[in-house]
C-alpha cells in the first residue's frame, strides 16, 4: 500500500546511513480515526461514500466523510436538520446484508420556538433515510411519518458542499495551489457545483430534489410542508458525480436504478460457491465477508476486479487484488480471471523511472484524481511494488489449475513470460539470484514490499536496512512463480522449458536456505540488505515462505513453532514482527500489528506443510476478533496487544474497513483448514486431512465447481476426524477425501 500513517510513513525516504528523514507526503493523519467514527460505507464501481451513523457527511479538518468518484470528493458535506437547524436523534442505522443500501432511522427531539415553547414533542415524527449508489450517483429517499394525532408543520433542511478535494488531500497532503471553484448554477429543483482543476478538467456535482424545495441556495435546500396525523411525506435526492440529465424524472430514475443495483449485486455474487455452517455468528461474519468482496469488486473492461479498500484504497491495486483473487479462487475463479486480464493489459512495456516501471513489471496502483494527473503524486499508473510481478505468475498458474482454462492460459502466456523475464533480468538487480527493490526516483515508495512503512525493514539492533533489499517473502513468491510457470508450460505442451523453470526454483531453494534460514532464530530472517547482511528479525514474512513451498520440509516445524510462540502469536493472530524485536510496537502499521490477510497466507503455508491444527488456531483467533467488530467485519489490521480475557482486540485508528484481502481472509482460512484443492482437468474436488476449527461442527459448501460440474458438500466433525459427504453433484465431478 502507499498508505502513510502517523509514525509509519510509507513514502518517508531514508538517508544512505539508514537514518529516516522526516515524513514528506502521502500522510494519513492520526486525527482521522476511522474506528472511532465507525462510518457507514457504500460503493459501486468507481464511486464510494463514507457517512456517519445518521447518514450525514460532516465536513471538518481530518474528516474522511463524503461522496467520492475517481479519487475526487464530490460531496464533502451533507447534513439533515429540522425546523431551522435541529439535528434529528439517531435510532439505528444498518447496511443490508448484501451492502446494497444504507438505512438510517431517526426521530425528532423536543423542538421549541423562539419563545421557548415546545412546538413538537420528541419521538412523534419518524424519519427514514434509504440510500444507495449506482453508476456514479448517490440516491436517497427521505421519508417522514407523523405518529401524532395532530398535524404538524415541518421544515426539512439539507445542507451540502463540495470541496472537490483530491483523495490525497483528504489523507493529509497539503497542496501549494489548487484549482478554481465555479459559481453554483441553480434551477428550480437542482444545483450544480463545479470546480476547474489545475489539470484543466472541470468536475461537477449535481444535486436534484423531488418535490421542488421551497428554497434552494449554494449550500442548502429547504422543504416546508404540513404533515397530517398518520401522514407520510417523501423527498427524493440525487447526487450526481458529474452533469446529470435534468429532464429525466427523478422518481423513475430512483426506481430503475435501485432495481438495477440489486440485480447487479445478485448476479455477481451468484457466481460464488455458498458456505454455511452450524455456527450462526460465523455465518453472519461470512455473509458480510462475501458481501464486502462483491461490493469492492468493480466491473472493468477486462472483467471483475476487487478494489483494495474504503476509504483510502478504493482503486486498482496489483498486489491486493492478486492476493484477494488467490483467497477467493476456490469459490469464484472469475475474479482471478478479471484480475489477470486487467493486469496483463496494463503490464509495463518500457522503462519509466517516475512510475518505477520496467518491461514486464506488473502494476502496483492506479489513481485518477487531479494530483495524479498532474504528477503531484506518482500513482497515476505506478509500478513500485516488488511482489506484484511474481504474484501475477502465481495467480496465473493457480487459475489454470483451478479451472483448466487452457485457452485463457495460452492467451496470457506472453504476459506470464514477460513477468518471468522481469524477475530474471530486472528484479535481480545485482545478479545474486535474489529479487531486490529500490525506487528509481525520490518520489517513489521507499519500501516496496507489502510492509511498505519507512521503518518496516530493519536489523536486529533497530537500524534501518539500506537497499537494494531482498525480502524473504518476495523470494518465496519468486519460487512460486517459477513453479507456477513450469506447471503452465506442462499444460501448454512445453515440458523442456518447464523443467528449466523447475531447476531455477530448486536452485533458489538451496540458495535461500543457506542465506535466509537462521538456526538461532529458528526461522527465516526478514531480509538481506544491500550488502547482503541478514536482517535477523523474527517476522510474519517467514510464514509466506511456507505459503509457496520454498521452505525445505525439515525447516517447517521450527518456523511454525516460532510463529505460534507467544512473542509472535497474540491470541488474535500472528504479529507482523515478534515482541522480542527492537522496533516492536503493537500500535504501529507494520511493526507488531496483526493483518488478517497476512495470517491467512501464513495459515495456508501451515496447511501446505501439514500443520492444519495450527492453521485452524489462526482461523479461530481471527474469527474471535471479528465478533468484536462492527458488522463482524475484519479490518485491514488491528493492534498487536496480547489477547485478554473477556476483551476484544485493540483497533488500529485508520485501518480501512472493508478491505478486500481482509474480507477474503476467512474464505482462504476455510480452504486451508479443509486442505481443499482442485484438479479441474480431472474434475476432482479434493479434501486432504480436513480439520474444522473448534467453533464449527458442520460446514455446508454448495455449488462448488470443478471443470464442467459442481457439487454440494457437507463436512461434519466426528470425534477427531472430519467426515466428507457429497449431498449433490452434476456432471462428472468427483469429491475425494484423503485422510
Amino acid at each position: 500500500m502507499d498508505m502513510a500513517v502517523a509514525g509509519s510513513d510509507s513514502a518517508r525516504a531514508t538517508e544512505p546511513n539508514g537514518i529516516a528523514k522526516a515524513p514528506t507526503q502521502f500522510f494519513v493523519p492520526a486525527t482521522a480515526s476511522l474506528h472511532e467514527r465507525r462510518p457507514r460505507t457504500l460503493k459501486h464501481g468507481d464511486t464510494f461514500a463514507v457517512f456517519d451513523h445518521s447518514g450525514d457527511a460532516i465536513s471538518g479538518h481530518g474528516s474522511p466523510e463524503g461522496l467520492y468518484h475517481r479519487d475526487t470528493r464530490h460531496l464533502s458535506h451533507f447534513y439533515l436538520t429540522l425546523m431551522g437547524g435541529v439535528r434529528p436523534i439517531l435510532l439505528s442505522s444498518a447496511l443490508r446484508d448484501d451492502n446494497a443500501t444504507l438505512t438510517c432511522d431517526l426521530t425528532n427531539p423536543d423542538i421549541h420556538d423562539e419563545g421557548g415553547e415546545c412546538v413538537l414533542r420528541n419521538d412523534l415524527v419518524h424519519i427514514r433515510r434509504t440510500r444507495f449508489l449506482w453508476n456514479g450517483v448517490a440516491y436517497e429517499r427521505l421519508s417522514l411519518f407523523n405518529y401524532d394525532d395532530q398535524p404538524h408543520r415541518l421544515s426539512v433542511e439539507i445542507g451540502y458542499a463540495a470541496d472537490f478535494a483530491d483523495l490525497f488531500e483528504v489523507r493529509g497532503t497539503v497542496r501549494p495551489k489548487r484549482g478554481e471553484r465555479c459559481s453554483p448554477v441553480f434551477g428550480d429543483d437542482h444545483v450544480v457545483l463545479s470546480y476547474i482543476g489545475r489539470d484543466n478538467l472541470t468536475r461537477h456535482t449535481t444535486l436534484r430534489f423531488s418535490p421542488q424545495p421551497q428554497v434552494i441556495s449554494h449550500d442548502q435546500a429547504v422543504f416546508s410542508f404540513k404533515l397530517g396525523a398518520g401522514e407520510r411525506q417523501s423527498i427524493l435526492i440525487e447526487v450526481h458525480c458529474g452533469e446529470a440529465d435534468l429532464n429525466q424524472d427523478l422518481r423513475t430514475s430512483f426506481i430503475h436504478s435501485f432495481r438495477a443495483a440489486r440485480r447487479a449485486l445478485r448476479a455477481s455474487s451468484s457466481r460464488a460457491a455458498a458456505v454455511a455452517s452450524s455456527n450462526e455468528i460465523f455465518n453472519q461474519a461470512l455473509r458480510r465477508c462475501v458481501a464486502d468482496i462483491y461490493m469492492l469488486v468493480t466491473d472493468t473492461e477486462h472483467g471483475p476486479y476487487p478494489y483494495a479498500g474504503i476509504p483510502w484504497f478504493s482503486t486498482i491495486f496489483g498486489r491486493d487484488a492478486l492476493i484477494t483473487a488467490l483467497e477467493t479462487l476456490w469459490i469464484d475463479p472469475e475474479i482471478a480471471r478479471g484480475v489477470l486480464s486487467y493486469l496483463a493489459a496494463k503490464q509495463a512495456k518500457e522503462f519509466d523511472a517516475a512510475a518505477d516501471a520496467e518491461p514486464g513489471k506488473i502494476l502496483h496502483e492506479v489513481r485518477r484524481g487531479e494530483m495524479a494527473e498532474l504528477g503531484e503524486v506518482p500513482f497515476r499508473h505506478y509500478y513500485g511494488s516488488i511482489d506484484s510481478t511474481p504474484l501475477f505468475v502465481i495467480l496465473a498458474g493457480a487459475y489454470l489449475q483451478r479451472t483448466d482454462d487452457v485457452e485463457f492460459a495460452r492467451a496470457i502466456w506472453p504476459n506470464v513470460e514477460a513477468a518471468l523475464r522481469w524477475i530474471q533480468d530486472h528484479g535481480d538487480r545485482d545478479g545474486d539470484g535474489y529479487v531486490e527493490y529500490g525506487r528509481h526516483t525520490q518520489e517513489g515508495l521507499a519500501n516496496q514490499g507489502w510492509k511498505d512503512s519507512y521503518d518496516s525493514v530493519f536489523h536486529a539492533d533497530g537500524r534501518l536496512a539500506a537497499g537494494p533489499i531482498a525480502l524473504a517473502e518476495v523470494q518465496a513468491y519468486v519460487y512460486g512463480a517459477w513453479e507456477a510457470g513450469a506447471a503452465m508450460l506442462d499444460r501448454l505442451g512445453n515440458a523442456k522449458e518447464a523443467q528449466s523453470l523447475r531447476m531455477r526454483a530448486e536452485a533458489l531453494r538451496e540458495r535461500f536456505d543457506r542465506d535466509f534460514y537462521d538456526e538461532d532464530l529458528r526461522t527465516y530472517v526478514l531480509a538481506l540488505d544491500g550488502e547482503k547482511r541478514p536482517c535477523r528479525v523474527r517476522s510474519s514474512n517467514a510464514g509466506h515462505v511456507l505459503f509457496t513451498g520454498l521452505a525445505k520440509p525439515e525447516r517447517a516445524a521450527a518456523v511454525v513453532e516460532t510463529l505460534m510462540s507467544p512473542s509472535s502469536f497474540s491470541g488474535w493472530g500472528i504479529r507482523t514482527i515478534a515482541t522480542t524485536e527492537a522496533r516492536y510496537n503493537p500500535m504501529s502499521y507494520h511493526n507488531g500489528s496483526i493483518w488478517p490477510h497476512d495470517n491467512a497466507l501464513i495459515a495456508a503455508g501451515f496447511s501446505r506443510y501439514g500443520f492444519r491444527l495450527e492453521a485452524s488456531m489462526i482461523f479461530e483467533a481471527l474469527m474471535g476478533a471479528s465478533t468484536y467488530v462492527d458488522l463482524r467485519r475484519l479490518p485491514e489490521l488491528f493492534c498487536g496487544f496480547p489477547r485478554r480475557p473477556v476483551q476484544g482486540p485493540t483497533f488500529y485508528p485508520v485501518a480501512c474497513i472493508p478491505q478486500a484481502w481482509s474480507a477474503a481472509a476467512p474464505l482462504f482460512l476455510i480452504q486451508s483448514s479443509l486442505g481443499l484443492s482442485f484438479d479441474a482437468k480431472a474434475e476432482h474436488i479434493i479434501f486432504s486431512e480436513p480439520v474444522l476449527p473448534n467453533f464449527l461442527d458442520e460446514l455446508h459448501i454448495r455449488h462448488v465447481r470443478a471443470g464442467d460440474g459442481h457439487a454440494d458438500i457437507m463436512l461434519r466433525r466426528s470425534g477427531e476426524k472430519v467426515l466428507v459427504d457429497v449431498l449433490d453433484r452434476t456432471g462428472d465431478v468427483r469429491v475425494l477425501s484423503m485422510v
